[in-house]
């Protein structure tokens, strides 16, 4: 059942790190109709946050069964990702829509559990791939996509080939499949590994007149994000989810607006509100196409390990 017009929507965020203060408490905290529930075991930092955005003391936390008490309409999880299978349980369990920071899970076989589980119990989870909602991506969608190229790069940070790709390249590989054009039928993988720590990885996606391709390295002296889709003479550049540049003879910039928030510039606005939409209409969210995500990281740290054995 949908929540009737006017009525409040009663929503827990758990864990109340870097994620949560950036990106979503600000959207959550502005929204109207909506009560907030605050969950954390850190009790310095339940208070702190809590208090900036002024959360009456009966809807602070300090453990999960308290929060679980108060009858949720709808959660959203960013605690870290090894406590995300036990959470995610126990909030599908108690009939609660819930939406998680990426990954569900850095075992492939919890993230199968867990949307298997919202399957039984007939309950949305959602996965935030707010890249699908970011204003410059979003529009990528709609150009030709012969050649997709996406880098997500970063400074000194070479890192455990699971934990990286699960928590960071996800991102990614999250984005190509939502910009390939067709079905995929070839996925090739290459990866520079030294002393167990991924220093770069590339992903191709090839499938009938289209190739992507997905690159992350992590000491490349920049910190950027660009991704790139060209076809029949014509490309369209995303830099750094702000600007957009498309190439067809001149190329034509459009920068986002000065007061365009953050979370709306990186989709996560817009991610929250069609969760909170659907949680109101009573409609029920599927992960399945998340899992599909999951399933080709779980390729990739795979293939990584593979060329780590043989070098």
């Amino acid at each position: 059942m949908g929540k009737r017009q006017g009525e409040h929507v009663k929503v827990g965020c758990i864990g109340l790190g870097d994620i949560a203060q950036k990106a979503y408490l600000p959207v959550l905290g502005a929204l109207p109709g909506l009560d907030l529930h605050l969950q954390t075991r850190t009790p310095a930092t339940l208070d702190r946050v809590a208090d900036a955005l002024r959360v009456p003391a009966g809807q602070r936390h300090p453990t999960l069964d308290s929060l679980l008490a108060q009858d949720l309409d709808a959660a959203f999880v960013h605690a870290p990702t090894t406590a995300h299978p036990e959470i995610v349980t126990r909030l599908l369990d108690a009939g609660v829509p819930t939406y998680v920071d990426k990954p569900l899970g850095y075992e492939l076989a919890d993230s199968r559990r867990l949307v298997a589980l919202a399957e039984q119990r007939n309950v949305s989870l959602a996965v935030g791939f707010n890249r699908r909602y970011a204003p410059g991506y979003a529009q990528c969608a709609d150009h030709p996509r012969e050649l997709i190229l996406m880098q997500k790069n970063r400074i000194g940070l070479p890192e455990e080939p699971r934990t990286m790709i699960l928590d960071d390249f996800i991102h990614v590989v999250d984005t190509l499949r939502f910009l390939v054009p067709g079905p995929v039928d070839d996925v090739t993988v290459r990866a520079r590994l030294r002393d167990g720590l991924l220093h770069h990885v590339v992903l191709q996606l090839a499938g009938d007149g289209f190739t992507a391709l997905g690159v992350m390295n992590r000491l490349s002296g920049s910190a950027e994000e660009i991704l790139e889709v060209s076809g029949q003479d014509t490309k369209r550049q995303v830099v750094n989810l702000a600007e957009v540049i498309d190439h067809k003879g001149q190329p034509t910039v459009r920068r986002r607006g000065d007061w365009v928030p953050v979370a709306r510039q990186r989709g996560i606005e817009q991610a929250v509100l069609a969760f909170l939409d659907a949680v109101r209409a009573g409609r029920v969210l599927s992960a399945r196409d998340a899992l599909a995500t999951h399933e080709l990281c779980e390729r990739v740290v795979h293939a990584v390990r593979q060329r780590s054995a043989a070098a």
